[in-house]
């Protein structure tokens, strides 16, 4: 199947939320319990600013969304972002996840960024192998700090270190 990446816009809001609350609801992919509102975009956009956002189409429809966002404020975590997706469970095995992840990494080294991180539920199993399988390794886990469906969830860190980044242009945050 032929995807399209779009710059992520308000053109999106429904179907990015539609897509997010999807997972909310039916997985450990989204730490969220209860769906959110459609103002819920404007974080998304927020978290992302000065970064590159996509939503991604089959066709006429939006089936993915992703971004990098800051890991940390301080000028000094410049050279780190992470990195979040979430693709509609028909179009996962699809090669997507990897076309999403290589166009970030390629966007990350124009920015100076050579260091990717990954926030993924301990119980998102698919998730974990499609990190660990693209070159992620993990780099830490916080222990039952989320609780979702009742169950306890760690968080797991995972750490990608890209190939040397172009120098940075300086960019806001």
């Amino acid at each position: 199947m032929d995807y399209i990446f779009e710059t992520m816009s308000e053109s999106h809001r429904q179907a990015v939320i539609d897509i997010f609350n999807y997972h909310v609801q039916n997985s450990y992919s989204a730490y969220p319990e209860q769906p959110v509102e459609y103002r819920f975009f404007d974080r998304f956009l927020e978290m992302s600013r000065g970064y590159p956002a996509v939503a991604v189409k089959a066709g006429a429809e939006v089936v993915g969304f992703g971004f990098l966002r800051p890991f940390h404020p301080a000028a000094t975590f410049q050279r780190t972002a992470e990195v979040a997706y979430f693709i509609m469970p028909e179009h996962t095995r699809q090669g997507l996840g990897t076309a999403m992840l290589e166009f970030f990494a390629e966007q990350a080294g124009k920015l100076g960024i050579d260091s990717l991180l990954a926030s993924v539920s301990s119980r998102n199993h698919e998730s974990l192998g499609f990190h660990l399988k693209n070159g992620f390794k993990e780099c830490g886990r916080l222990a039952r700090v989320c609780r979702k469906f009742g169950q306890d969830v760690d968080v797991v860190w995972l750490q990608k270190r890209l190939p040397e980044a172009e120098t940075p242009e300086p960019h806001d945050l």
